[in-house]
C-alpha cells in the first residue's frame, strides 16, 4: 500500500497557479480558434447554448467531486472519535489483565497514542507512524495469546481480546478510508479536460463576439481553480489547511499520561 498519492508531493500554491494558467490559456486558445475559424454571427446563439451546456456539465463534475470530498471528510472525522474511543476502552481493559501483561499492554497504547499525536505536527512521518502502529498491534495480540496459553479464557480477557478487534477494525477502516480511497486520477483526468472543453468554448463564443472581458476571464480563472484547489485540500489526509481537529486524541493522550 503507497498512501500518498502523486497529487500530495504538490503544493497548493502550485496547483492553484498551474489550474489559473490552465484555465486562462484554454479560453485564449477558444480565442484563437475562433478567429481563425471564423463563423458567420448568426451562430452565435447555437455557441452560446453550447458554452451553457459546457459550464453546467463542468458545474455538476465539480460539484459532484466536491461533495464526495466532503461526505468523505465527515466519515473521517467520525472515525476519528471512534477511535479514541476504542483505544481508551482497550486501556481501560488492560488494568483487568495481571501483571506483567497489564503494564505492557499500557506501555504500548501509550505509544501508539504518542504516534497519533507526532504525526499531526509531523505529517512527513505518516508512513513511519502506519508502520509502527501495525507492530504495536501485533505486539499486543502476541502478548494476548501467550497470556491465554497459561491461563484459562476468563469473561476479562472476553472482553479485552473484543475491544482489541474492534480497536484493529477501526484502524483499518481509517487507513482505508483516509489513504486509500482518493479521488481517482481518472477523475481528475476528466475535470481537466472538462474544465479545458468549456474554457475553450467559453473563448470562442467571446471570439466570435468580438469582445474581450480580459479581466473577467482571470476573474473566471481564479474561480474556477479555487474550488479545484479546495477539493484538492479535502481529498488530502494530511498536510492540508483542512484539517481534522485531533483536540479529542490530544487530550486523551494528556489523560492517559497522568494515569499508572
Amino acid at each position: 500500500m503507497n498512501p500518498i498519492s502523486w497529487l500530495d508531493y504538490l503544493p497548493f500554491s502550485v496547483i492553484f497557479a498551474f489550474t489559473v494558467v490552465f484555465v486562462f490559456l484554454s479560453i485564449l486558445g477558444g480565442i484563437r480558434l475562433g478567429a481563425i475559424m471564423k463563423q458567420p454571427e448568426e451562430g452565435e446563439a447555437s455557441i452560446g447554448s453550447i458554452v451553457g451546456a459546457s459550464l453546467g456539465l463542468l458545474a455538476f463534475l465539480l460539484a459532484f467531486t466536491f461533495n464526495m470530498t466532503a461526505n468523505r471528510f465527515d466519515q473521517r472525522k467520525q472515525l476519528l472519535m471512534e477511535d479514541v474511543n476504542a483505544i481508551a476502552t482497550v486501556y481501560r481493559r488492560a488494568g483487568m489483565l495481571p501483571q506483567p501483561y497489564a503494564a505492557d499492554a499500557r506501555a504500548l497504547l501509550r505509544e501508539y497514542v504518542d504516534l497519533r499525536v507526532r504525526v499531526v505536527q509531523e505529517p512527513d512521518m505518516l508512513i513511519d507512524m502506519i508502520t509502527r502502529s501495525e507492530e504495536i498491534q501485533y505486539q499486543l495480540w502476541i502478548e494476548m495469546e501467550k497470556l491465554i496459553a497459561q491461563e484459562r479464557l476468563s469473561i476479562a480477557h472476553s472482553l479485552y481480546i473484543q475491544s482489541l478487534n474492534q480497536m484493529f477494525d477501526i484502524y483499518a477502516k481509517r487507513v482505508i478510508l483516509g489513504l486509500q480511497y482518493r479521488i481517482p486520477d481518472a477523475i481528475w483526468l476528466g475535470l481537466y479536460l472538462i474544465t479545458a472543453m468549456a474554457m475553450v468554448t467559453v473563448g470562442y463564443q467571446s471570439s466570435l463576439s468580438k469582445r474581450r472581458r480580459y479581466p473577467v476571464y482571470i476573474v473566471l480563472a481564479i474561480a474556477f481553480s479555487a474550488v479545484i484547489v479546495m477539493i484538492a485540500d479535502l481529498d488530502r489526509a494530511t498536510g492540508g489547511s483542512v484539517t481534522l481537529s485531533h483536540q479529542p486524541l490530544i487530550e486523551f493522550q494528556q489523560k492517559i499520561l497522568a494515569l499508572p
